[in-house]
């Protein structure tokens, strides 16, 4: 049976002013898993209507009751993981595993924006003149325009709205079009039911092909005061150049080209593991996934060996089995974009360890490559699907210049049983994140996270995030009248 879901405004699902549904396609199976509705430019404009209305409210509320609003809803998101499942597997192909990652950090990270609403916010300053007080106080920005991406879609689309919410903002969310219940509808059914007023928090889905228009158009209000996207590098520019040329901030984080170093002093088994984690969770569909493995000379050929054949033996196929490590892709077209990735890269003078050939509808193989020369496609572009490149170093100072080879900034990994050898190296990458003897993958939500040049900027995550949608202003109190000199 169809889903069918309409947009929430105000509180109230309606259908699309122009009466238009778009579907939204199971990857696996391809077939229609639900109908939603596909919203013109008149519906942005509802939303953004609503959510003004709603601000002042939704700022003035007591952060206690904010915060038991959030609270609630990650012991409501915890109780419904085996939904979260079925929805992740059938929307986006995301195995058990993956999706009841996605709930048990979505929740908490609710649960750390309910903590920032009641911390201390603001500081005393020191004034210039007697008996002045300065204050420097932060305040709600008004109405956040939030992308919320298919790929992590709960996290992530918790991620779009809870440090928008808990600031005091209102919210305008449109989710990827490849997930638009699992990033945007069923979060937002979460919060409503722990209690969230109507208007506070809008959903607006719309049709691929609508979406730049509708991007631009949210953008564009002028009630809209910041805009937070995460998708890719492509996309990202230009919901930048859309912010800046309405003068409105915005925090993105984009893609990532990440490497994860598996130095001298690394554990063979670790890093064989490690790396086969952060390589293919989620079939490589993770900003923070490793498309590098950078291994030292003296360890490369017996790692590419054992990774390859750890590799070869991922289960792969139907998501709602739970012995499956290799789910499908997003899409079909996504699984060919990935294999003429590998075809390049062969053609060019790669050599495939493990992988290759052909999908099999949107499941890709897991692959292997090594010797990936430098004017393949996949040598800089980012795989987004089970594919990593095998490289090799002899000095830190190589490895550094391999990693920082690329214009994105993410995330890495250093795998090694050293360290302070792991840190010296760890200064050096110029990314967002790194995690030390760990791979690539990693996200907690009291902690900064964002990246470096193409990979967007501003910080998720705690106080951070709060930071981000709020406005410091200054504020002073004289406690006795000042003189003039006129």
């Amino acid at each position: 049976m169809t889903i069918t879901r309409d947009l929430l405004i105000g509180g109230k699902n309606v259908p699309a002013q122009g009466g238009r549904t778009t579907s939204d396609l199971a990857p696996y199976t391809g077939e229609v898993y639900a109908t939603v509705a596909a919203a013109g430019v008149e519906d942005v404009t509802l939303a953004v209507d609503a959510a003004q209305a709603a601000f002042d409210g939704w700022a003035a509320t007591s952060p206690f009751a904010r915060r038991e609003i959030f609270l609630k809803a990650a012991d409501l998101l915890q109780e419904r993981g085996e939904q979260a499942v079925a929805l992740m597997a059938a929307e986006v192909g995301g195995t058990r595993p993956w999706a009841l990652f996605n709930v048990g950090l979505a929740a908490n990270m609710l649960r750390e924006a309910a903590a920032a609403i009641t911390a201390p916010r603001g500081e005393v300053l020191t004034a210039q003149e007697e008996g002045v007080l300065g204050l420097a106080v932060r305040e709600p920005l008004g109405v956040v325009a939030a992308f919320s991406p298919w790929n992590a879609p709960i996290i992530l689309g918790v991620r779009s709205v809870a440090a928008a919410l808990a600031a005091g903002n209102t919210v305008v969310m449109k989710p990827s079009e490849d997930a638009p219940i699992a990033c945007g509808l069923f979060v937002a059914d979460l919060l409503h039911e722990a209690g969230l007023p109507a208007g506070v928090l809008n959903v607006v889905t719309n049709d691929p092909a609508d979406a730049a228009v509708i991007a631009e158009a949210l953008i564009a209000d002028p009630r809209v005061r910041a805009v937070n996207f995460t998708g890719s590098t492509e996309v990202g520019r230009i919901i930048g150049t859309h912010a800046a040329r309405h003068l409105k901030p915005a925090l993105l984080e984009l893609g990532g080209k990440n490497a994860i170093i598996v130095l001298d002093d690394a554990d063979l088994d670790h890093a064989v593991n490690a790396a086969t984690f952060g390589v293919y969770m989620n079939a490589g569909q993770i900003c923070m996934s490793g498309d590098r493995v950078l291994v030292h000379e003296s360890l490369a050929g017996e790692f590419g060996r054992r990774f390859a054949a750890k590799v070869g033996t991922l289960p792969a196929g139907d998501p709602s089995r739970p012995e499956t490590v290799i789910g499908p892709l997003v899409s079909a077209g996504a699984a060919r974009r990935v294999a003429g990735l590998v075809a390049d890269a062969v053609a060019k003078g790669a050599t495939v360890l493990a992988g290759g050939g052909e999908p099999d509808g949107a499941v890709h193989p897991a692959t292997v490559l090594t010797g990936v020369p430098e004017h393949a496609d996949l040598h800089y572009g980012e795989a987004f699907g089970p594919v990593c490149v095998i490289g090799t170093f002899t000095t830190d100072d190589e490895a550094v210049a391999l990693a920082n080879d690329t214009e994105h900034g993410l995330t890495a990994g250093i795998i090694t049983e050293n360290g302070t050898h792991g840190l010296r190296v760890a200064r050096r990458l110029r990314t967002g994140i790194v995690h030390v003897n760990d791979q690539s993958v990693g996200d907690e939500p009291q902690a900064p996270f964002g990246g470096a040049g193409s990979s967007g900027y501003g910080r998720f995550g705690g106080r951070w995030g709060l930071e981000a949608f709020s406005n410091t202003r200054w504020i002073t109190l004289a406690t006795e009248q000042a003189h003039y000199p006129f």
